[in-house]
């Protein structure tokens, strides 16, 4: 029991889902149809994409990149090339990923040049990156795969209705960095070396490329919504054990287990008369407002699960899901990743990163709220 709470203290969204859960069946008694009502396909989906990119982690497919990195010496540049490195990469490997591979480079880099008072506000705004980066595609967050598996929209149409929100964030993105260096654009990093661990063996390419065609499937399964997923993803996972057995073992099954606590919460509160009517009149037409705001008490991955057999303007509701990240730590799952980050290089020092987050991310949410109300109104 001691083991079990202590684990639940170190996964706080585990610990919501589960007890969302729980609640749940006393409100409506689990019955067969709450098995079925339960969206296997996105767990599924969310399963590959976990495992594979734990793969492209142990074979450092990303070192080129990394290398690229450590060879800039201007501050202002570095922190562009860093920002726009986890923006793009969100959009292909999930928002908590790219925060995983970029913000320990940006740490390691800025203390070898003795820069460290600008470790903070560069992984907020590799966090606003993630954020806002990501929520192009499909597949880059896991609150888009779920609304975009569940819509039925084709992923050309689910990009389009998403770029000029995007673009916005981009632009503003540079504008924020070079903020940070306005009164010395021209500042230096000091990094005389190329400080980067991880090497590529020689014998491990075939890994490499056998993990890039498994990604491939992957996002083609994603895209062409097939009707094959149950044989992808047992195939992905045979392919995996093949590759690197080790690898299934490292995938995060606390997120996949915390999607499905509150896949059972949504289904049981959806069979709830009382509760359904409820939330039918507070979502429908205030898609946006209401999943800013339930983001901050669940995060905006549960609250996706929960407003979306409610929603009516789809368009808003995956605006308002990838906009809450920007309110508040427990808005997003990867600005609490972020944070577990930060905390464990520098203990005792989480009141400060919050701080800094909290006032550049408000910046950049007061910035994007309004256009993205407006965009919303259109529809998806």
């Amino acid at each position: 029991m001691k083991k079990m709470l202590s684990f639940l203290k170190k996964e706080p969204m585990l610990a919501v889902s589960v007890a969302a859960a729980v609640i749940a069946m006393f409100i409506t008694p689990p019955s067969a149809r709450l098995l079925s009502d339960i969206d296997w396909h996105t767990l599924a989906t969310l399963f590959m994409m976990l495992t594979v990119l734990e793969g492209f982690k142990s074979e450092n497919i990303f070192r080129p990149l990394l290398r690229l990195a450590g060879g800039i010496r201007s501050m202002a540049m570095l922190s562009l090339f860093l920002v726009f490195s986890v923006f793009f990469s969100s959009m292909f490997v999930t928002n908590d990923v790219s925060l995983i591979i970029f913000v320990p480079l940006t740490i390691i880099l800025f203390r070898a040049g003795d820069k460290e008072k600008y470790i903070l506000p560069v992984i907020s705004m590799e966090n606003i990156a993630a954020i806002r980066g990501s929520l192009l595609t499909p597949f880059g967050s896991p609150q888009n795969l779920f609304v975009f598996g569940r819509s039925g929209v084709s992923a050309f149409r689910f990009v389009g209705y998403m770029f000029p929100i995007w673009i916005l964030s981009a632009v503003l993105l540079i504008a924020f960095v070079l903020a940070l260096y306005c009164r010395d654009i021209r500042q230096r990093t000091g990094v005389s070396d190329i400080f980067f661990t991880g090497e590529w063996a020689r014998e491990r390419r075939i890994h490499r490329i056998a993990y890039l065609m498994v990604f491939a499937v992957v996002l083609w399964t994603i895209v062409s919504r097939t009707s094959l997923w149950v044989w992808v993803a047992i195939a992905v996972a045979a392919a995996v054990f093949v590759i690197d057995r080790k690898i299934l073992l490292r995938t995060d099954y606390v997120l996949l287990l915390t999607f499905l606590c509150f896949f059972v919460f949504s289904s049981s509160i959806a069979s709830n008369t009382a509760i359904s009517g409820f939330l039918s009149k507070w979502v429908s037409g205030n898609e946006y407002v209401s999943s800013i705001l339930l983001s901050q008490i669940i995060s905006n991955v549960p609250a996706s699960i929960v407003l979306y057999p409610f929603a009516r303007n789809i368009g808003g509701l995956i605006y308002g899901l990838d906009t809450a990240g920007l309110c508040s730590l427990i808005g997003s799952l990867a600005s609490v990743i972020n944070y577990r980050i930060y905390v464990r290089e520098y203990p005792g020092k989480g009141g400060k990163f919050i701080l800094v987050f909290t006032l550049i991310s408000l910046g950049f949410f007061a910035l994007v709220a309004l256009p993205g109300y407006f965009l919303s109104l259109r529809g998806m």
